[in-house]
């Protein structure tokens, strides 16, 4: 059985676009007839530059070759034009393809994917959702008001979810680390406060950041938000910085989570090796895919880490991720987001049942693709799928975070 075609569909959600502005679909086929179905989750470049990336790593590396053949493929893919090195453009094109290549074999062996990683380990994986506005919310203001955010985490928490994730700590700038400014730390600590109080301690409360601050404006920020005993404090700091990161974690009294813009083991081990994080968050459509990040697990447990796979994404990656997630013993949450275009364009398949998911023993990825549904949805912008604004921390007026995809686009 061997690689033969791939068709890539760029499928947009509709406004304001939580999980992106964009997902890239990959559907391979091989020379028997079976399709499998993967999700490429890397924005340094457009859609159509991205595009020809994967068919570049397809055709170069994959075609032709026995599907099986995994590591061999991802080996040939690490190691192209002589780099041997993390890409993570390339290795987001990779993991896309590889997590197509493990539908396919699921499918053809009748088995679900987590079947061929070990097996079961977690019949029921823990869940967690953003405090993303309610309908009667303006979404303009939700992500400055604590008070809606603690009506959220309530209607979550009845929903059965047991971790709440939010991030009300100011700006994300392309100019790396800043000082948090005094009244994004005193938003930060009113967002606390109100979702802590609105819970009590029926949910975790899991704060990102994503390497927004200075190692000392890090710890500043963390240290204010110890009183209301958040699981996990993400990417502090830019998360090249793993020296930086690892000050957090030794200084503040938080664990740190980190992973979601890491790719291959290479990356990861290091994190484990300085101490920066105990909570690795992969994205399986960045990071290398399954197969690599079922050895970063490996690595995590001798380090005595945990696992939360990360989504920012479609239904395709969800999947995947949560395929590792109930293959390993060292999970600890992973990542969800429910809206009914996630949910119609995999027809229902997998669901959020009061907080947790319940794989089945259908094949493959277990997903229904309606392929029809995604072409009917094409992207016709020329934006990223999320990106970073270019002017600084605002130390005179406060600033606002709009929740990954603006409203508006300008």
């Amino acid at each position: 059985m061997k690689l033969q075609d791939l068709d890539i569909i760029v499928t947009a959600p509709p406004a304001p676009g939580w999980g992106g502005r964009y997902w890239i679909l990959v559907k391979v086929t091989t020379d028997t007839g079976i399709t499998g179905w993967g999700e490429c989750y890397a924005s340094s470049v457009g859609p159509d530059a991205m595009s020809a990336v994967l068919r570049d790593v397809f055709e170069r590396h994959m075609l032709g070759q026995n599907l099986e053949n995994i590591e061999w493929m991802f080996r040939r893919v690490y190691s192209s034009g002589f780099t041997q090195r993390p890409d993570l453009t390339v290795m987001g094109a990779f993991s896309g393809l590889e997590i197509a290549c493990w539908d396919i074999l699921g499918k053809d062996r009748g088995r679900p994917v987590y079947a061929l990683l070990g097996g079961m380990m977690n019949h029921a994986i823990r869940t967690y959702t953003y405090l993303y506005p309610l309908p009667h919310h303006e979404i303009g203001a939700f992500w400055t008001s604590p008070e809606m955010a603690a009506e959220t985490a309530v209607e979550m928490v009845r929903q059965g979810y047991t971790a709440l994730k939010f991030d009300p700590a100011g700006p994300y700038t392309m100019r790396g680390g800043h000082m948090p400014a005094m009244t994004d730390i005193t938003l930060s600590v009113a967002f606390c406060k109100a979702v802590r109080e609105a819970v009590g301690d029926k949910a975790d409360l899991l704060f990102g950041t994503h390497g927004q601050f200075t190692t000392a404006g890090a710890i500043r920020m963390g240290r204010a938000l110890e009183p209301y005993q958040p699981l996990w404090f993400e990417e502090p700091v830019p998360p090249d910085n793993y020296a930086a990161m690892a000050q957090v974690a030794n200084s503040v009294g938080i664990p740190v989570a980190t992973g979601e813009r890491l790719t291959t083991k290479a990356e990861f081990a290091e994190v484990l090796r300085q101490g920066a994080a105990s909570i690795l968050q992969p994205a399986l459509g960045r990071a290398g895919g399954i197969w690599e990040m079922k050895k970063v697990a490996a690595l995590a447990e001798t380090y005595n880490a945990q696992m939360a796979p990360h989504l920012y994404a479609g239904p395709v990656e969800w999947a995947a991720n949560l395929h590792l997630a109930a293959s390993i013993p060292n999970l600890l949450i992973a990542e969800t987001i429910e809206t009914p275009f996630h949910d119609r364009l995999i027809r229902g398949s997998i669901r959020v049942e009061e907080g947790f998911v319940r794989l089945s023993d259908a094949p493959g990825l277990g997903i229904d693709v309606d392929e029809a549904f995604a072409r009917a949805h094409p992207y016709s912008g020329d934006h990223l799928h999320l990106q970073m604004q270019d002017d600084p921390c605002d130390y005179a007026h406060g600033n606002a975070f709009q929740g990954g995809a603006p409203v508006t686009e300008g």
